[in-house]
């Protein structure tokens, strides 16, 4: 095979792919053998809410509880990844979907290898986080919907970044001058205007035993 082509299974079928005579490898390892090993099952904690709604404190300290009972975890925070894998890319609507769909990916290895992967990002668009949940089986997708308006946001601005917004020192700023489109049914919703930090990580926590995704 020649040339590039359209992957027609992409959110929006935008993503033209131009790696061609490729073959996935299968190793001798199943998903199956690495969960038994580690005591649970691999999955995907997709935060998702404005910036300073709380996403990376709760994504860190769910982290934090799941290291302390021996699951193996590890989140991928929207700042951190874009210091390295995706600094090639801004904040305009184009990247902003190629950083969430580059992230799907790679959550989805990390849930194949058995690994609970906590990805914390804004992902302001619905589109792209159903194409992030679209990669993975059924019920091992968690969305949580990290809830808080964009005024309780403003006044914590941990990073003074919606002061930069309106000073417009910031464009396409999510909430501010760019849009944020809530979730529709997200597994579990987490109001950091009423719920504090502890709270709401046992209710993750209550939420992922439910599942049986801590027990296999």
């Amino acid at each position: 095979m020649t040339g590039s082509r359209r992957d027609p299974s992409s959110a929006g079928g935008s993503i033209v792919l131009k790696a061609t005579n490729i073959t996935w490898h299968k190793g001798k390892i199943e998903r199956e053998d690495r969960e038994n090993r580690n005591g649970h099952r691999g999955a995907v904690i997709w935060f998702t809410g404005l910036s300073g709604s709380g996403k990376s404190t709760i994504a860190v300290e769910v982290e934090k509880r799941l290291f302390d009972i021996g699951a193996q975890c590890y989140v991928l925070d929207g700042d951190n990844i874009r210091h390295g894998l995706n600094k090639n890319l801004g904040f305009s609507p184009e990247d902003r979907e190629e950083n969430i769909r580059r992230i799907g990916e790679v959550a989805k290895l990390f849930a194949d290898s058995g690994l609970l992967a906590l990805t914390a990002f804004i992902s302001p668009y619905r589109k792209d986080r159903d194409g992030a949940r679209a990669l993975m089986e059924q019920g091992r997708f968690i969305e949580v919907f990290v809830q808080a308006d964009v005024d309780t946001c403003k006044e914590r601005d941990p990073k003074g970044l919606y002061e930069k917004a309106l000073r417009g020192e910031i464009k396409e700023f999510t909430g501010v001058s760019a849009p944020y489109e809530e979730p529709l049914q997200p597994e579990i919703v987490l109001n950091t205007m009423e719920l504090s930090v502890e709270e709401s990580v046992q209710q993750i926590m209550n939420n992922l035993a439910e599942r049986g995704i801590l027990g296999v």
